[in-house]
């Protein structure tokens, strides 16, 4: 299904914006950072008291994606009700430019998991993450994207390459993708997947947001290498190459620094912001000359 919704994602330019955190909330407000836009995790705010007053107070300067992590699009036991609601009234405060979720599962039984866990890639879970999305378009009155997740595992009944998966699920219901390219280059990385194919299975008109972060190394004691999406430092220099294949396939998109541990002062993720400027605004020159040529 199409949602019938009055969009409001030119609120969000085609730029890079930081993700805003609890430790940033007065920095923000003192200086007024120069990035285009933030992206909080809605069940952050959805509590109320001073969190979300500070939320309204920097709303009022700057536009802001809501950015879902605890909906549970994969849990086959269906979505929760009374936490949409609370979703749908925080939107309806924040008036936000662009909404997101996750691809993955976190509940079962009614208890919360600590974690985004991966789905196997199946026609069912297919089935079910569509009709979620669906539920959840349906209930907001507007479009939201689903973003592709960073795994550590795979499931030896999967039936069809992830790419093939998130791209279904646009096609299906008609919601955008949130391309995280940092989950793209980990997951690849972990299961020896090809990036760029990866890249090119996804419709570059479903993209309305990318993600970048840094992720952590370890060294298995079998010899392997494993990558973690930990969102705890710099983006990685071949998460920076990624994504400016990412950009010349999809185009200037807005684009989000994630930084969730060992979170720095305020002016670091500033400047990965900036990178991440440069590289939209080469890929919007490069663009125009092609087009003009």
């Amino acid at each position: 299904m199409s949602p019938a919704t009055t969009s409001t994602a030119s609120l969000i330019p085609a730029r890079a914006g930081i993700g805003l955190r609890f430790q940033h909330h007065q920095a923000v407000l003192d200086t007024n950072p120069d990035v285009a836009w933030m992206e909080v995790h809605t069940e952050n705010y959805m509590g109320g008291g001073l969190p979300l007053r500070y939320l309204d107070a920097i709303r009022r300067d700057m536009p802001i994606s809501l950015h879902g992590v605890g909906l549970s699009l994969g849990s086959a036991e269906g979505l929760d009700a009374a936490h949409l609601e609370r979703i749908r009234r925080v939107a309806e405060r924040i008036e936000p430019g662009l909404m997101s979720e996750h691809i993955a599962w976190n509940i079962v039984d009614g208890t919360y998991l600590a974690d985004l866990l991966p789905l196997p890639m199946t026609e069912e879970a297919l089935d079910t993450v569509c009709r979620h999305v669906d539920q959840m378009q349906s209930h907001l009155k507007r479009r939201i994207l689903v973003e592709n997740p960073s795994t550590y595992v795979t499931f030896c009944h999967s039936t069809i390459p992830e790419w093939e998966f998130i791209a279904a699920v646009a096609q299906r219901t008609g919601c955008g993708i949130l391309c995280d390219v940092n989950n793209i280059y980990v997951s690849c990385q972990n299961h020896g997947w090809n990036a760029s194919i990866y890249l090119a299975g996804l419709p570059p008109t479903a993209i309305g947001e990318i993600h970048l972060a840094g992720h952590a190394v370890r060294q298995l004691a079998d010899g392997k290498t494993l990558r973690i999406d930990d969102h705890g430092s710099r983006v990685a220099a071949e998460v920076w190459a990624l994504y400016q294949e990412a950009l010349a396939r999809f185009g200037p998109i807005p684009t989000l620094i994630e930084w969730d541990n060992n979170i720095p002062p305020l002016e670091t993720l500033v400047d990965e912001a900036r990178r991440a400027d440069e590289y939209i605004a080469n890929a919007r020159s490069e663009a125009a000359h092609a087009n003009a040529a």
